[in-house]
């Protein structure tokens, strides 16, 4: 896997258990905790919530879903 595919994957697992550990977060807060751009963090919610393990009940704001998830390191 490429170094930045490995780095994408680790962000998008950090945004996840993020929001999974504070309940419903904005993507406001999001952009301010890891420090990247609000397009960048969109993106990767968008990978999220494609795969059915977030979903924003209102315009900016998300939570994680019911769906089980296995971590892995």
């Amino acid at each position: 896997m490429k170094p930045s595919t490995n780095r994408m994957l680790n962000r998008i697992k950090c945004i996840y258990m993020f929001i999974r550990n504070n309940g419903t977060v904005t993507t406001q807060e999001l952009v301010e905790e890891f420090g990247i751009t609000p397009r960048t963090i969109q993106r990767d919610l968008n990978v999220l919530a494609y795969n059915d393990l977030v979903k924003s009940p209102s315009r900016g704001k998300w939570t994680t879903t019911q769906k089980k998830v296995k971590m892995s390191s």
